[in-house]
């Protein structure tokens, strides 16, 4: 398992957009992503805590991997 990168809230919506993910709503800083019946909830923070985007990375049933090639 890779470490987790240092990412802002954009670039983790970027990334989850292009898993599959789309854009719900928001709320707030904080937008929710849908695929199918997975959600995800991204704080839209210039950086991301590397706690919360490991429950990010958690909720969306990804890998930290799969996460980073993503980016």
């Amino acid at each position: 398992m890779s470490k987790l990168p240092v990412v802002s809230g954009k670039d983790t919506i970027k990334a989850l957009e292009h898993i599959g993910f789309s854009v719900t709503r928001q709320k707030g800083s904080h937008v929710i992503l849908r695929k199918g019946n997975i959600g995800c909830v991204v704080p839209s923070h210039k950086e991301i805590k590397s706690g919360t985007l490991a429950g990010i990375i958690r909720q969306a049933g990804l890998s930290v991997d799969e996460f980073i090639d993503a980016l």
